[in-house]
């Protein structure tokens, strides 16, 4: 079966969209971070990650076959390309203003030039870099017109924000105290209905 326009269209917008993602990730963190202080981590691909990536995949090749008519959705293809460019705008800001203060992984220890950042982006989320993610991680599904994948997406990166947030505030909490409660009431978290 041949694709049609519409498909090759998506699934190279899809493709474009996540190699410049995660090679983005990568690169910044050696530009700001260092070489010898970032590994593969830093490119974001999980098994996890990927078997959510595998389904989209294979939702769209099933959908395609069964029901072309829901791929030829252009206004919801472009939907999620808006939505992908805004999540890679907000969470890449959040990188570049942040700079050394954003890791991949939650910090545990103190160490001596933790800064908390409430600048730039940070004055209006307290997470840009994770609602950045879960906008664009929705956003790739709008791209592919895949409906399971957009509510599986959704519901299953906000459950991981809300767990990691919890998490990552736990330590904000004891390195900053008072500063990051304070910061933390004036500022929203940036993800629906996560305080």
């Amino acid at each position: 079966m041949a694709l049609s326009l519409a498909a090759r269209i998506q699934l190279l917008r899809f493709l474009v969209v996540v190699v410049f993602f995660h090679g983005s990730e990568y690169f910044l963190a050696v530009a700001i971070h260092g070489r010898s202080r970032v590994n593969l981590s830093s490119l974001l691909i999980s098994k996890q990650y990927a078997f959510a990536m595998i389904c989209a995949l294979l939702e769209y090749k099933i959908e395609l076959v069964f029901f072309p008519e829901l791929k030829e959705n252009w206004w919801m293809s472009n939907i999620g390309l808006v939505m992908v460019i805004i999540g890679e705008v907000i969470r890449k800001a959040a990188v570049l203003t942040a700079r050394r203060a954003f890791t991949h992984s939650i910090r545990v220890y103190y160490e001596n030039n933790h800064q908390l950042v409430t600048h730039g982006i940070y004055r209006f989320m307290r997470h840009p870099g994770y609602c950045g993610f879960f906008i664009w991680a929705t956003g790739t599904q709008f791209m592919l017109c895949n409906p399971i994948c957009i509510a599986a997406f959704t519901m299953v990166t906000w459950r991981f924000f809300y767990r990691r947030i919890r998490f990552e505030e736990f330590f904000l909490r004891q390195f900053f105290g008072s500063r990051y409660v304070e910061y933390a009431r004036q500022v929203p978290s940036g993800l629906p209905f996560i305080k």
